[in-house]
Formats: structure tokens, C-alpha cells, sequence
């Protein structure tokens, strides 16, 4: 019972998607199936802290990387948190757990050159995939929002005489994005298209299959990694790193770091700061070039 109102609270109260609340139940419950097994408890809303030690060393001796152990411990510490909120427990037993250390992953993003050839030399069908595949990667690149919030993009969100779209962000919190001029041809020819399939289901949702109903996050992953494979040698080839492209490359450009936090719906400063990496190397190549001193 608790953990279905806990699930509630993350969906109506904290707003969390529905991708977030099933990968925190899916953490809480893979805990729980733990503790019936080694433990004999149907339920884990009193547990000391040493059930719960004992279960990340099952995860590490598992292969379990120590960023995936900390996200599952992090589902936990929000149920403990969520029952204190409610009055089921005084004291959850993570108070003084701490996480393990993990490395600091840097994602590199795609070069200016990797990005022209997927949009310009890659060759996409005239059909209306085609004309739907080039515009969610131009949009990816020209706006840098998610990957959920493209797929949940409606018709009425786009403004093309205003050359902006709305973007439903995380915790239902709305943005206005620019949209980049090279991008609105493109979005206006998406629209001829659309509006020609035989069937559309689904009448608000921008972005459509051919059968008329609305695309899925993982289809736009595996365009993003289809068109980039064929252009980049990068292992990982997503939405995610177009984002960071967006990010990087702008800031390359002088962009503000305050407005690129903006334009990518960040709450906190903090968040936007992991893409300044790529920009200061780009700043040091610049500033090794040019300096004057450099040059003897």
C-alpha cells in the first residue's frame, strides 16, 4: 500500500514522467523481492541499514556499475523520504548511507562537420519519413530540447510566424524556444506531409508514424543512431548528445550560460555548467593559437 502511494505522490505531486516513476517502482520493487528472499519481510518500510548494505553488495558482485547502484539507492532514499513525510517512519535508515564514488563521465558531443553531413549529405527518403526524420534531427539540433519533449510536441505548440514552439519540460513546467530559420522550411514541409497521410489518429501530436499515430522515444533514438552512425565513428550516437550538442556549440559561439540554461529548460545553473567542458577546451585551442606568447 505504501509503495502504490508513493507512486501516486511522484506522479500527481511531484509531476515526475512516466518513465521516471516506472524506473523508481522498478528499483523499489527489485528491493523488495530482495528482502522476501534473504529476509522474509513481505514489506520494507522498516529495514535497517545493513538489509539494505547487504544488497548493494549482491548488485556490485552482480557487475552492477556503482552509477546504476547509486540510482537504485536514490529510488529507496525517496521512499524513506516520502514515508518520514507522511508519518509512517521517524528515521529512514539511509540517513548516513553514502554513495559510492564513481567516475565523471564526459559525453562529447558531435562535431559542427558530423552534424552538416547528417542533415545535408545523408541522403533521407522524399517519402514522409524521410521528411519526418530530417526535421526531428534539424529540430533536435536547432532547439536542443529532450527527446519525451519532441515526442510530445503538439501541432498547436508551433508558431511559425513568431518562429517559436512551446515545450512541455520536465514537472509540466512550459518554455518558449526559438526556432532556428533553417529549420522552419523544413517544419512547414513536415506539415504539407503529415497533412497528406491517408489516416491521422492522433490530430494534436506533431510528430506522427506513417500509420498516423503518435512516434515513441525509442523510435527517435534509433533515428538520431541510424543517420549519425553513418556520418560520426562516436559509440554512442543519441538524442541526448544532440542536446549537448545544441549546449556545446553555442557556447562555443559566446552564447550567455544563463540563457543556455534557459533554452534547455534547466532548473539550476549546476545542470547547464556539465556542458562548459567542451567550451573551455574549445577556448583553450583558441586562446593557445592566438595568444602572442604562444607563438615564440
Amino acid at each position: 500500500m505504501s509503495l502504490e502511494a508513493f507512486i501516486s505522490y511522484l506522479s500527481l505531486e511531484k509531476n515526475y514522467s512516466h518513465h521516471t516513476v516506472t524506473a523508481y517502482a522498478k528499483d523499489i520493487s527489485v528491493f523488495v523481492e530482495f528482502c522476501e528472499l534473504n529476509y522474509q519481510l513481505s514489506s520494507i518500510d522498516d529495514v535497517p541499514y545493513v538489509f539494505i548494505r547487504n544488497w548493494i553488495i549482491v548488485l556490485v558482485s552482480d557487475g552492477l556499475s556503482n552509477r546504476s547502484v547509486n540510482r537504485k539507492i536514490a529510488s529507496l532514499k525517496a521512499y524513506y523520504k516520502f514515508l518520514q513525510k507522511i508519518g509512517r517512519i521517524e528515521v529512514h535508515p539511509l540517513v548516513k548511507h553514502k554513495a559510492l564514488k564513481t567516475s565523471k563521465k564526459i559525453e562529447i558531443p558531435f562535431s559542427f562537420e558530423e552534424v552538416e553531413k547528417a542533415l545535408n549529405a545523408v541522403n533521407f527518403n522524399t517519402d514522409f519519413e524521410g521528411v519526418r526524420d530530417k526535421l526531428i534531427i534539424g529540430l533536435l539540433y536547432a532547439t536542443g530540447i529532450r527527446r519525451i519533449e519532441l515526442v510530445n510536441l503538439k501541432v498547436k505548440d508551433l508558431d511559425l510566424k513568431g518562429k517559436t514552439i512551446k515545450v512541455l519540460g520536465k514537472r509540466n513546467k512550459e518554455r518558449i524556444v526559438p526556432l532556428a530559420p533553417f529549420v522552419c522550411p523544413w517544419v512547414a514541409f513536415y506539415l504539407d506531409s503529415r497533412e497528406a497521410l491517408p489516416v491521422i489518429n492522433d490530430k494534436e501530436s506533431l510528430f506522427l508514424l506513417k500509420t498516423g499515430v503518435k512516434v515513441y522515444e525509442s523510435l527517435v533514438y534509433r533515428i538520431i543512431n541510424r543517420y549519425f552512425s553513418k556520418v560520426s565513428s562516436k559509440q554512442k550516437n543519441s538524442p541526448h548528445i544532440l542536446r549537448h550538442t545544441f549546449a556545446t556549440h553555442l557556447l562555443n559561439e559566446g552564447a550567455d550560460l544563463n540563457s543556455v540554461k534557459e533554452l534547455l529548460g534547466h532548473s539550476s545553473l549546476a545542470s547547464t555548467q556539465v556542458y562548459t567542458h567542451n567550451s573551455i577546451a574549445e577556448l583553450k585551442k583558441v586562446h593557445l593559437a592566438a595568444h602572442p606568447r604562444n607563438k615564440k
